[in-house]
This record gives structure tokens, sequence and C-alpha cells, in this order.
């Protein structure tokens, strides 16, 4: 069809310009018919030649104007050049051999966009009425790539561009008009916008959290998705046609901190590293970001079956794909089993351990209290005294911010995990002790994140303990980076803190993301909304708010997301004493006993370095003073005895 339409317009392009030539009309002269056949023969070959008839039709755009243009400009080299040989003799002007490509040219690509056009509007004019209205944030590169891939999507219909730069304003892109940020309400008013298309993937987390602030605010039925970050895309993980929902840690207002490639080796280059409890949430991250820093080999504790599986596929795949020479040994082992353990140990001799295998879940450790003692300091106290037996130079213990004046029974078990390493970091002499406490993180397997999302998928109701419960989160990749990199600064005895930012409420970490769903919570601004956030209350053993340190006094580093505690733990004699009374109830499986024993050492005293306290933090503890001192503190106190701990 498309050929015959050529062909048709070939015959007419050469009498217009026969005619425009001689200023009068001839069709039926033998000069007119030559002209027409040779016209006709010469495009049909040029065209197949340069693949005119190989693009679809309903998609034709640039390059089909392109090729359009190179066939009329081939033909009428060639219909010059028979002009000169024969023209003459034939009575054909030669100046009809530039005016038929000229005026084909034009009739051929009028056809291709009016013929297009037709037919993605008949093709598409079905879907259209249920089409959501898209306005799509950011008119660069990334934009514009967002709305060619979605422009004929049965499910978006694109309004028009917004962006920041004030001398885009009015322009056009991709035949939609581009408005500054400051109409943002009346485009989402007057447009009836359902969706905002976030097209920034190198703005930084502040610049779009203050967006997505403050289209929540102007219309938060307004759903938020964003476009992948080009090096995403440049793995080729994603492209530009996978818009996904905006993730919750994109919402921390702080970017992420660039590690220091010195930092991330020091201690792991060309070693033997261990990490315990390898396919955990944050065990598996560590991994990941041990594996790119060139260790000799990476032993994988762990003692979940499937989980070690996992783990030692994906990070298999990614030493191939980064052709990444390191040794990965899986090993299937309990590390609060002692000869297993020290069978790991006596076999591979790491020389830098991560001790990331922990219960962390404080509920179900507070409703079984002996496993989660013996799991967390037994496990604990076998690898610090095989890292000393077996010649470890660095151990690190991923400790949290439950363990600080704990109020549950995991995080006062991961107050004696901190204890145990001070104690043999006075002791020894050997390898260099240290800790790193830090909050929750986010897509952990304890995380609210993945609970909300999947509450929210299901309708509601997003539940949540506390309204002002308030708790600290960091993103996995930015936690393990900084653990890694708290290790390589460490003298034994350290314990880390990591820069959590701000404390975020449970709440409003719930309403935000009901709202970046496009949903509305049932009873806020007056409306029906279609999520219920119901309070369930604290459960045993949480907070409500929580702290990062024991006391008021913080020591900076080199890094300016780490900061050094200045606790110098418990006398090492003192705390011995009663570690050993813990780990004989613990044998007897004393729960009692046990409990009792755990709260006498979580009531020890801890000393302070007395090493002056610098000030460049100083910024950041006021910022964290004056975030407390804003909310009513129930904060729970340093546990004292039994009775205080079971309760």
């Amino acid at each position: 069809m498309v050929v015959a339409l050529d062909l048709l317009l070939c015959t007419f392009a050469a009498l217009l310009a026969f005619s425009l030539r001689i200023g009068e009309w001839y069709v039926f002269v033998p000069e007119v018919l030559i002209l027409v056949v040779a016209t006709c023969v010469i495009w049909i070959v040029v065209a197949s030649f340069q693949g005119v008839y190989r693009s679809m039709l309903r998609f034709s755009g640039a390059k089909a104007i392109k090729d359009l243009a190179a066939s009329c400009a081939i033909m009428a080299v060639i219909l010059t050049v028979l002009s000169v040989l024969v023209g003459v003799n034939i009575h054909i002007p030669r100046t009809t051999s530039l005016l038929v490509p000229l005026i084909l040219f034009m009739l051929t690509a009028s056809s291709r966009a009016m013929l297009s056009t037709l037919l993605r509007e008949t093709l598409y004019s079905r879907r259209r009425d249920g089409r959501r209205h898209v306005l799509v944030y950011g008119a660069g590169v990334a934009g514009r790539e967002l709305t060619v891939s979605i422009k004929y999507h049965p499910e978006f219909q694109v309004v028009g561009f917004m962006d920041d730069n004030p001398l885009l304003a009015g322009r056009r892109l991709e035949e939609h008009k581009i408005w500054h940020s400051a109409e943002l309400k009346e485009v989402l008013s007057r447009h009836s916008v359902n969706e905002v298309l976030l097209a920034m993937p190198g703005a930084s987390r502040a610049r779009r959290r203050a967006i997505i602030d403050e289209i929540r605010e102007l219309a938060p039925d307004v759903g938020v998705r964003s476009l992948p970050d080009f090096s995403e895309i440049a793995s080729g993980r994603v492209s530009v046609n996978d818009l996904r929902e905006v993730q919750i840690e994109e919402l921390l207002g702080r970017d992420q901190v660039t590690p220091d490639p010195l930092l991330m080796s020091a201690k792991i280059a060309g070693r033997c590293v261990m990490v315990t409890g390898a396919g955990g949430s944050i065990g598996s991250e560590l991994v990941r970001q041990i594996v790119q820093q060139g260790p000799s080999k990476i032993v994988l504790a762990e003692r979940s079956e499937f989980a070690l599986y996992l783990i030692e596929s994906e990070i298999r795949e990614l030493c191939k794909r980064r052709n990444v020479s390191t040794k990965i040994v899986p090993k299937l082992v309990d590390v609060t089993d002692e000869r297993d353990l020290e069978q790991v140990f006596k076999d591979l001799r790491p020389e830098t351990v991560f001790h990331a295998a922990a219960y962390k879940h404080v509920p179900l450790v507070e409703s079984d209290p002996m496993s989660g003692i013996r799991n967390n300091v037994v496990a604990t106290y076998n690898c610090c005294v095989l890292a000393e037996r077996f010649g470890v130079k660095d151990f690190t213990l991923i400790s949290s911010d439950k363990a600080v004046r704990p109020s549950s029974v995991m995080g006062a078990s991961k107050r004696v995990c901190e204890l145990v390493v001070q104690s043999r970091a006075k002791s020894s002499k050997g390898p260099t002790f240290s800790a790193v406490r830090f909050g929750n993180v986010l897509g952990s397997s304890g995380s609210v994140v993945p609970l909300f999302r999947r509450q929210i998928a299901a309708g509601g109701p997003v539940t949540v303990t506390h309204r002002d419960a308030t708790r600290y989160f960091m993103t996995i990749s930015e936690a393990a980076q900084l653990v890694v990199q708290a290790g390589a600064m460490a003298r034994s005895g350290d314990i880390f803190l990591l820069d959590m930012g701000e404390p975020v409420r449970i709440y409003d970490l719930a309403k935000m993301m009901i709202q970046l769903s496009g949903l509305a919570v049932i009873g806020e601004g007056g409306r029906d909304g279609d999520v219920e956030i119901r309070e369930i209350g604290l459960r045993p053993g949480e907070k409500l708010h929580e702290e990062l340190l024991i006391d008021s006094q913080s020591l900076p580093t080199v890094h300016p997301r780490i900061v050094k505690a200045s606790e110098s733990g418990v006398a090492h004699d003192q705390f011995d004493r009663h570690f050993r009374e813990l780990l004989t109830f613990i044998e007897k499986r004393d729960a009692k006993g046990a409990l009792a024993a755990v709260a006498a050492l979580v009531a020890m005293p801890s000393g302070r370095q007395s090493v002056p306290r610098p000030r460049p933090q100083k910024a950041l503890e006021d910022k964290k003073a004056e975030t407390y001192s804003s909310k009513p503190k129930r904060v729970a106190p340093i546990v004292t005895n039994r009775r205080a701990l079971e309760s």
C-alpha cells in the first residue's frame, strides 16, 4: 500500500514539476510520460536500496524522514546525470531533475506524518479514556527519554513537563509544554494530574525529598514514581522504561557519603575475611561490599542452609561478572557451637572477622529470652576467644542502638556483647577488638518498611506501635560501608556510632508510604481516605525513642558519618566474674539465673575515657539534643535487676 502510494506521488510530482517549469499543465504528452516512468523506476530502486520500506509506518519519525531525504537526494543526482546525457534530445527541461525530487520529498514526508498519526490515533483511541494523566518532573535527557518510552503506553498520558530551570519555562519538548516548578500547584489541579514521574536521576536525596513533600502537601492523592539512576541504566540492571515507586530510602533527606577507598580496603584487600551471619540482612550486604575490595578469601559463616545458598550464589555471580578472583568458602556452621566454629578458624585462619550473627527481633527474643541470650552472647564470646587463639588481626562486632539503656532482652544481650568485646580488648594483646553501633536498616528482615508495603498492598490497616514512636533509619548499603570503614579506623576497645541523621516518626513514615502509593490516609484532612493507620501499642521490650549514646559524650573521627563513643567499658576482673556466672546459667538452661546475670552485667557502670572531647561534632550533638528535647523522654532506665529485665 505504501509503495503504491509513493508511485502515485511520484507521478504527481513529475506532472507538477514539468508543468511548473513550462508554465502550463501538460499531462498526456510523451515527454511527461517519459519523466513519470523514469521517476517511478528510479524511486523504487533507490528507496528499496535505502530501506525506506523497512520501517514501521505508525512509528515513523526523524529516522524515516532522513531516509526519505537521502533517497530523494540520490534520485536528484541520477536524474541530473540522465538529463545532461539525454534530456536535450527528448525535450525534458533539466531543472525538472531538481524539482521532481524536491516535490516528491515534501509529498512523501507529509504522507508519512499523516499516515503515522492516523494509524496511532486509530490504534490507541480505544485505550485513551482510562489512561492516567502524568506530569514528568525534569525536562532533561532523562525526561525526554521517559516521555518517548511512555508516549503510547496504555496506562499513561503525558500532560507536560515540570522543571526547576526558569529558562525552560514556556518552551516545548516532545510536543509537550514545559512549566516552571513555581506553577506546580496550578498544573496539578488544572490538568487533573494522577501521577508525577520523577525524571531526575542525578538529583540529590534532599532535592527529591523537597519535591515529594511539596507534591504531598499540594495534592495528597497524586502518586509519585521515579526513574532509576543512570548508573543502574548503564549497568543494564534496568532501562529507562522501568518506572518504580519512590523508594523510602530516597526520602531520608540526606545524601550518602562516598566511601573512602583507602578505609574500605585497608583491612580487607589481600586478606582472608570471615563474616558470621553472612546470609542475614546486614551480613549479606557486608559480604557484597567486602568482596569488591579484593580479599584473597571470604568465609561465609551461616547456619541457615537456604540463606547460605542464596548469598553464595549471588557472590559467585558478582565475582564472575566483575572478574574478581576472591576464593569463596561457604561454611554451614552454628557460631554458638564452639567446636564447629573452632574447626573453621583452624582450617581457614581468617585475618579479619565481622561478627554480624545475632537475633535482632525484639518481641521474638522477648518471648524466648534464653535463646536470644545464648545466641547473641555465647556466639560473640566464642568468636572473640577463637579470634585470639588463631591469630585474627581485626575483629568487629555489629551492635545495635538497642544496646543503649536497654529495655529488652535483645538490647541487653547486645550490650553484654559490647562488654565482651571491650573486656577481651583489655585482656588480650592479639586482635583489635571493636564494635559498631547503629539503628534500623531499611529493607532488612526486621524493618517496618516491607511490612508497611504489604499492608498497603492488602488495603490496610497499616499498624504502628505508637503515634509518637521514633526510630533512626539508614540504608543497608550505607550501613555496611560505614561498618567496614569504622573497622579500618579501630583501636582495640573502640565502640563506633554511625550518624543516622534525624530520627523518623514511624507514624509519619507510614503516612508517607501510603501517600506515595497514590492513596489517602483514612481520617486525614476530613476526607474518607483509602487506608487506615492503626495504633497497636508498644510491644514488649520496645522503646518510644531509641538512642545511640549511653552518655552524651562522643569523639569525632576522620569520617564525617562515624563518631566514637567515649565508653571505656568495665573493669575486666569484675566483668569476668559476672560473665562466668552467666555462662554457667546458660549451660544449665537456667533462664531466671541468666536474666539476673545479664541484668547485673548491664547495670555495671561504664567508665569514660579521659580524652578531652573535641568540638567538630558540636552541630551534630546540638541537633540530636534539640530532637530529644522537643518530645517527651520516655526512655527506659538502665536495667538493674531481674524483675525489671523480665518486665
